[in-house]
C-alpha cells in the first residue's frame, strides 16, 4: 500500500460519502443505499477503470468499518431491555436464523451445486436482518412508539448475537479442514473457550476499570476502550476468528459499565465515518455484468429471503402471542438482509482467496434489492396487517385471542419451585434429543461425502442411501418413544400451571387434555420439520429411491410405535436409574449415618409380637406422634425395610419398628405399641 495512494483514496472516499449523505438526507432515503450505489458507480467493473489508485486500501479502511459497526452493536445490547421482549424475540430470532441458514445452504448445495463451504457461507449471509436500516427507516416513519417495534428490534439484536457466533463458527470451519467432523468440533470448542474467557474475565475487570477511567476526560475514556477493542479483535483474528467477534464482545463489556451512554456518544462519529466507507468499499467490489449473468439466481434468492424471513418471523410472532397485525408488520420489517451479509461475503473472499466465486456478487445484489424494498414493505405493512386482521374468520380470531390470553396468564403464573424444576428437566431432555438428532444427521452428511471406493464400490455407490437409513432409524427411535413420553409429561406440567387456580372442577380435565395434546403437537411438528430438513440434504437423487425411503420412514415409525415402544420406555427408565444410582446410594448412606449418629438411648428397635396392641392399627389411628413425641423412621417387614412410613401404614405381626426420640419418649412408645 503506497502512502500517497492511501491518502488520495481516503480523500476521494471522504468527499463521496459527504456528497451522498447530503443528497440522501435531502430525499429522505436510507444513506446505506446511497453509499452502496456510489461504490458501484465508482467501481472499475462499471466503467472499465477505477476512480481509486489502490482498491486494496479501500478494503482495509472498510475492515475498520466492520469493526466499529460490531463494536457499537455490542454497546447497544442491554440485558435489561432484552428481558422485556425475550419471550418473543429469542424464539423468533433462533427459529428464523436456523431456518434461513438451512434454506441458504440447501439452495446453494442442492440447486446451485456449490461445495459445502460456500453453501454454508451463503446460509450464514442470509440469516440476519439489517438492524441499522430498520432503525433508520422506522425513525423516519415515526413509528418508534408502535407495539411491534420493540419486538422487531429485540429480534434483530438477538439475530445479530446469534450471527456473530455463526460467523466465528463458519470462519473456523473454513480455515480448518473443510466440512469435517473434527474441524467442526475443534472450531466450536475454540469459539466457546474464547467467548467464555473474554466474557468472564472481561466482565470481572473491564467495566470496573472503565468506571474508574470515566472519572477523567472523554479522550482518556475513548482511547482506553478503543485499546481494549483493537487488542481483543487482534487476538480473535490470530485465533482464526473474525475481527467482528472481538469488537462485538468488547462492545458488550463497554455496555456493562456506568459510562455506556457517554461511550456511545464518543464512538458515534467514528462509527458513522468508517461504516460509510465500509458500505462504499462493498459497492466497489460489485460487478454489474456478473450480477446480470446470475440474475435468475439473485431473483430466486430474493424470493427466498422475502418469503422465508417474512413467514418465519410472522409465524413465530403469532406463536409467541402477538396480535395478527403486529405479526404481519414484524414479518414485513424483517424480510431483508443488510450489513451482516456484506461482512460474510467479504470474509469468504478473504479467507478462501476465491475472488472469482459468484457468491459475493449474488449476496450483495440480493442485499441491495431487499434493502431498497424494505422501506416500501414497511409502509404497506400497516394496511396489509389491517386487511388481514379484518378478513380473518371470527373463529380463528377468537382462538388466537384465547391463545394469547393463555400465554400471558402462563407467563404471570406463580409456578411452584418443584414444578419449575420438573418442567425445566423435561424441556432440557427434549433439547438434548433434538441436538442428538442434529449431530447424527450432520455426521451422516459428512460421512456420506467421503470416498469409499477402496473399501467397496457397491457401498460407495449407495452410501447416501445407507446413511439416510441410519439417520431415519435414529430419529424415529428418538421421536416415537422418549420424545413422546417427555412431550406428554411437559404438556401435563403446562396444564397444571393453567388449571391450578380454576374453581370449576369439571373443566379441569378437559383443559389438561387440550393443553397436553397441544404441547405434544408442537413438539412433534418441530421434530418432523427437523427430519424433513435433514432428508433434503441426505436423500439420494433418484426419485424411486426417495419414494422407497419415505415409505420406509412411515412403515418403520408405525412398527416402532406398536412393538418397540415398551422396550424404549424400559431402556429410558434404565438409563435414568443408572444416572441416579450414585445419588440414591449417597442418600441411603446419609440416612444410615444419620441413624448411627443418634445416641443409643435416643433410638430403639421394637419387634411386634402376636398380641401387641399396635397390630392391625395404623400410625394415624394410634396417634403416635401426639401421644408419645417419638418419630417412626423405618419399619422392617419380611426382611424389606420401609423408610419413613406414611400415616396410613398398618402394623402387622413381626414388624420391626425403628424410632427416634429421647429416653422418656422411647419408653412411652414401647408401652403404646406393646
Amino acid at each position: 500500500m503506497v502512502e500517497s495512494a492511501f491518502f488520495q483514496d481516503l480523500a476521494v472516499l471522504t468527499a463521496i460519502v459527504g456528497v451522498v449523505s447530503v443528497i440522501f438526507s435531502k430525499i429522505k432515503f436510507p444513506k446505506v443505499i446511497g453509499y452502496l450505489l456510489a461504490g458501484v458507480l465508482m467501481s472499475r467493473h462499471t466503467w472499465g477503470g477505477s476512480f481509486f489508485v489502490d482498491e486494496q486500501s479501500i478494503s482495509t479502511i472498510g475492515q475498520l468499518g466492520v469493526l466499529f459497526l460490531m463494536f457499537t452493536l455490542g454497546l447497544e445490547f442491554s440485558s435489561r431491555e432484552m428481558k422485556k421482549v425475550k419471550h418473543v424475540s429469542i424464539p423468533t430470532a433462533i427459529f428464523d436464523a436456523v431456518m434461513m441458514i438451512w434454506l441458504g445452504y440447501t439452495f446453494a448445495h442442492e440447486f446451485l451445486k456449490w461445495d459445502h463451504i460456500p453453501s454454508l457461507f451463503l446460509g450464514a449471509a442470509i440469516c440476519d436482518s439489517a438492524t441499522t436500516l430498520l432503525a433508520k427507516t422506522i425513525e423516519e416513519m415515526r413509528w418508534t412508539s408502535r407495539p411491534f417495534v420493540n419486538y422487531i428490534f429485540g429480534t434483530t439484536i438477538f439475530e445479530d448475537i446469534l450471527c456473530v457466533g455463526v460467523l466465528a463458527f463458519v470462519t473456523g470451519v473454513a480455515t480448518g479442514k473443510g466440512m469435517s467432523f473434527g474441524s467442526a468440533v475443534q472450531s466450536f470448542g475454540e469459539l466457546t473457550v474464547f467467548f467464555t474467557g473474554v466474557i468472564v474475565f472481561g466482565l470481572a475487570m473491564v467495566p470496573r476499570f472503565l468506571n474508574k477511567v470515566a472519572k477523567f476526560d472523554d479522550e482518556t475514556l475513548l482511547l482506553t476502550l478503543l485499546g481494549f477493542c483493537f487488542l481483543i479483535s487482534y487476538i480473535a483474528f490470530k485465533l482464526n476468528f473474525s475481527l467482528a467477534l472481538g469488537a462485538f464482545l468488547v462492545g458488550i463489556l463497554g455496555a456493562s459499565s456506568e459510562a455506556r451512554s457517554r461511550i456511545n456518544r464518543l464512538v458515534a462519529p467514528l462509527r458513522n465515518f468508517f461504516a460509510a466507507i465500509f458500505f462504499v468499499s462493498v459497492g466497489v467490489l460489485v460487478n454489474p455484468s456478473a450480477c446480470w449473468e446470475y440474475k435468475g439466481v439473485i431473483l430466486s434468492l430474493v424470493m427466498i429471503v422475502i418469503f422465508g424471513k417474512g413467514f418465519n418471523c410472522f409465524f413465530m410472532s403469532l406463536l409467541t402471542g402477538q396480535k395478527v397485525k403486529d405479526s404481519v408488520q414484524t414479518g414485513f420489517g424483517l424480510a431483508q438482509i443488510g450489513e451482516f451479509a456484506y461482512m460474510v461475503a467479504l470474509l469468504y473472499m478473504t479467507i478462501m482467496h476465491d475472488a472469482g466465486h459468484p457468491m459475493y456478487q449474488i449476496v450483495v445484489a440480493v442485499s441491495l434489492i431487499t434493502t431498497c424494498l424494505n422501506p416500501i414493505m414497511l409502509k404497506i405493512s400497516d394496511p396489509v396487517g389491517s386487511f388481514v386482521e379484518s378478513k380473518m374468520p371470527e373463529l380463528v380470531r377468537t382462538w388466537l385471542s384465547a391463545y394469547a390470553d393463555w400465554l400471558n396468564k402462563f407467563r404471570r403464573a406463580r409456578v411452584p419451585n418443584r414444578l419449575q424444576r420438573h418442567m425445566r428437566v423435561r424441556f432440557m431432555w427434549i433439547i438434548v434429543i433434538w441436538i442428538l438428532n442434529i449431530c447424527v444427521a450432520v455426521g451422516s452428511t459428512m460421512l456420506s461425502n467421503l470416498d469409499y471406493s477402496n473399501f467397496s464400490m457397491f457401498f460407495n455407490t449407495h452410501k447416501k442411501f445407507v446413511f439416510c437409513i441410519i439417520t431415519l432409524l435414529f430419529c424415529i427411535g428418538m421421536m416415537t418413544s422418549p420424545l413422546t413420553m417427555l412431550a406428554r409429561s411437559l404438556g401435563r406440567d403446562f396444564s397444571l400451571v393453567i388449571i391450578r387456580r380454576r374453581a370449576v372442577k369439571k373443566w379441569q380435565e378437559n383443559v389438561r387434555m387440550i393443553v397436553t395434546w397441544f404441547v405434544m403437537l408442537v413438539i412433534y411438528m418441530i421434530s418432523l420439520a427437523q427430519i424433513l430438513m435433514f432428508m433434503v440434504n441426505l436423500l439420494p437423487d433418484s426419485p424411486v429411491t426417495k419414494l422407497i425411503l419415505i415409505t420406509f420412514f412411515v412403515v418403520i415409525a408405525i412398527i416402532y410405535m406398536i412393538y418397540f415402544k415398551d422396550s424404549a420406555r424400559k431402556a429410558g427408565h434404565g438409563f435414568r436409574e443408572a444416572m441416579n444410582a450414585e445419588r440414591r446410594a449417597l442418600r441411603q448412606q446419609h440416612k444410615e449415618q444419620a441413624i448411627l449418629a443418634v445416641p443409643d438411648d435416643f433410638h430403639t428397635n421394637i419387634t411386634l409380637q402376636e398380641k401387641a396392641n399396635a397390630i392391625g392399627k395404623t400410625i394415624q389411628s394410634l396417634n403416635i406422634r401426639a401421644r408419645t413425641g417419638a418419630s417412626i423412621i423405618c419399619v422392617e417387614r419380611s426382611g424389606e425395610k420401609h423408610r419413613n412410613p406414611g400415616a396410613d401404614w398398618c402394623f402387622k405381626k413381626g414388624d420391626v419398628v425403628t424410632a427416634i426420640g429421647d429416653p422418656s419418649q422411647m419408653e412411652s412408645l414401647k408401652i403404646l405399641l406393646r
